[in-house]
């Protein structure tokens, strides 16, 4: 495994090692020991999956209460995956990280509580994507970031997005 720390606390690429060969590649997706070395929960009650189409942009998502840590992977295709902080007393309140992540090159991105969480398919065969969450999902807590939202300056791949009434509507970033 590979570890990439970025400038915002808390995030995390997880870049698994994979074993190729001509019938294509095994890897070790999830092992709780490893993931309990680099401090990540050890315990995820949820998986969620989706598998959406190119040009899909789903987020910028959160819930409040429970706040939920997320570990997501693309199982196929590929995505621009960001994570937007907003912990109003983090010194990088507002500040994003984008990681592309492929189906053919394993690895997971940690996205701890306290921020809010989207992407959006970029490969034309669409993409699945499965993420674990750390706290169980409250429908009456769930809120949405409008996903280009100015102040947040995401540099959003320069495709055609098909949103849901919900992720078009929602409140902007101030």
């Amino acid at each position: 495994m590979e570890i990439i720390e970025f400038p915002i606390k808390g995030l995390k690429l997880i870049k698994l090692k994979a074993f190729h060969d001509d019938r294509g590649f095994f890897t070790e997706r999830f092992n709780l020991e490893k993931f309990k070395e680099l401090g990540l929960p050890a315990e995820f009650v949820q998986d969620n999956f989706s598998r959406s189409k190119y040009g899909v942009l789903r987020g910028l998502h959160y819930q409040t209460d429970p706040a939920q840590g997320k570990l997501v992977t693309c199982l196929n295709g590929e995505i621009f995956d960001v994570a937007v902080d907003i912990r109003k007393d983090s010194p990088t309140y507002g500040q994003h990280v984008s990681v592309t992540l492929r189906g053919d090159e394993p690895s997971w991105f940690w996205i701890p509580a306290g921020f809010a969480h989207g992407f959006c398919v970029t490969s034309k065969e669409g993409a699945d994507v499965l993420y674990k969450v750390d706290a169980e999902y409250n429908p009456k807590t769930e809120r949405s970031l409008y996903w280009n939202s100015p102040p947040l300056r995401i540099n959003w791949p320069s495709i055609e997005y098909t949103l849901s009434p919900k992720d078009s509507s929602c409140e902007k970033f101030t």
